[in-house]
């Protein structure tokens, strides 16, 4: 694993995981601006359709094994955690 393209949070999370084959992490997945066709299709493999749209950032639920492979990539440039947030207050 690359943990140099990982966030911290989720790095703390994989450690947290006990199967490490269960897709239990929502991450977002940032990737270099043109993906050749080997890329598109991992990225097809994880439910990520359109993966050859011009985005580069998109969102899967992955398990740490995956993660793993995606941190090996040459095309992926990060990988972020995504986190709840929680309701914000105004007063007046």
């Amino acid at each position: 694993m690359n943990y140099q393209k990982l966030d911290a949070a989720l790095a703390i999370a994989i450690d947290e995981v006990e199967n490490l084959e269960e897709p239990k992490l929502v991450v977002f997945i940032h990737t270099n601006e043109s993906l050749d066709t080997q890329a598109v299709t991992f990225l097809e493999s994880l439910g990520i359709g359109d993966a050859n749209d011009g985005r580069n950032i998109f969102t899967a639920t992955v398990s740490p094994s995956t993660v793993s492979e995606l941190s090996q990539q040459p095309w992926v440039k990060s990988i972020k955690l995504s986190q709840k947030r929680g309701l914000m207050k105004f007063w007046n």
